[in-house]
């Protein structure tokens, strides 16, 4: 089952279920997040009501919104071998032995996810990017879960674009800290919840097999499989909570897959094969199943400078 949630031409927004002639919208409802922590069966049951006598909604026209407007936490890994081994090798690194003992992440941002539309650029970047990835959600909570406990604690998984301006990135992590600013102007999450049952059949034994795939004004720069992910999303969960809590709406990333950003194009490139995003770009991040996410880059914020006295 698909969910999904879009802002109407009045501006309202609403929740509803993907069928073959569009969406049927769930009455009462205009964020996933209390379905979710409803548990799993609440979810499917308002789902299936919904595709029966949910009123009748013409995507063509409504704004696809993220599924969840405010998540509350979002922990991005770094799942894809192949994606980590080149960052590594245009440093002139081995792999680190490290990263096939433990699924590393970060938190970033709960308040910057959107779906469809309008993305600003990073303020202060020259280098604006795409990451290509996947998002696990959270469906029920739970501490120090084995990794066969977190399987069942996933509801379902998104298209993510985790948007990143790498120059300001770049200058904050000198520092040993971060990503921070570089990373959390926008990130791409969406454009449907799809639950966990639909992608069952195309399983492997870290991801499943669904084509990643993300284009350019038309071209096509990142082609990956799910199924490549070196580290599971029961996993990943199973690191999560190891010592804390992971909760119902918590988005999980698997991290960028191999190919699926202009900074490893640019380096087993060139920037002239892949240039960095520009403002009237248009970027396709789909992922088989799970659809695709349509955005355009335009103009960031200005940069305030700080006044130290």
């Amino acid at each position: 089952m698909k969910f999904v949630r879009y802002a109407r031409t009045d501006g309202a927004v609403q929740v509803a279920v993907v069928v073959a002639e569009g969406f049927r919208a769930l009455e009462g409802y205009t964020d996933l997040l209390p379905l979710i922590e409803a548990g799993e069966a609440t979810l499917l049951a308002a789902g299936r009501e919904a595709e029966t006598s949910g009123e009748e909604v013409d995507p063509a026209n409504v704004q696809i919104l993220s599924p969840l407007e405010t998540p509350p936490t979002f922990r991005d890994f770094y799942a894809f071998e192949q994606h980590v081994r080149a960052g590594r090798a245009w440093r002139g690194l081995e792999m680190d032995p490290t990263w096939y003992e433990i699924p590393v992440f970060y938190f970033s941002n709960p308040y910057a996810f959107r779906a469809d539309g309008e993305i600003p650029m990073t303020p202060g970047a020259t280098k604006f990017d795409f990451e290509l990835e996947v998002a696990a959600v959270v469906g029920k909570a739970g501490a120090n879960l084995t990794v066969e406990e977190a399987a069942d604690h996933i509801v379902g998984y998104c298209v993510l674009n985790d948007w990143s301006g790498r120059d300001v990135q770049h200058r904050e992590m000198t520092l040993s800290m971060g990503p921070v600013k570089g990373k959390d102007t926008a990130t791409g999450l969406g454009p449907y919840l799809v639950t966990r049952d639909e992608l069952a059949p195309f399983a492997t034994r870290s991801g499943f097999d669904r084509a990643m795939t993300l284009t350019v004004n038309g071209r096509l720069y990142a082609e990956a499989n799910w199924a490549d992910v070196h580290w599971s999303f029961p996993q990943m969960i199973s690191y999560a909570s190891r010592g804390t809590h992971v909760r119902p709406g918590d988005v999980i990333g698997s991290g960028t897959c191999g190919t699926g950003c202009i900074l490893e194009l640019s380096r087993t490139h060139s920037e002239e094969a892949y240039p960095w995003l520009k403002e009237g770009d248009e970027v396709v991040a789909t992922v088989e199943g799970l659809g695709s996410l349509r955005n355009t880059i335009v103009a960031a914020d200005p940069v305030h400078p700080l006044d130290r006295g």
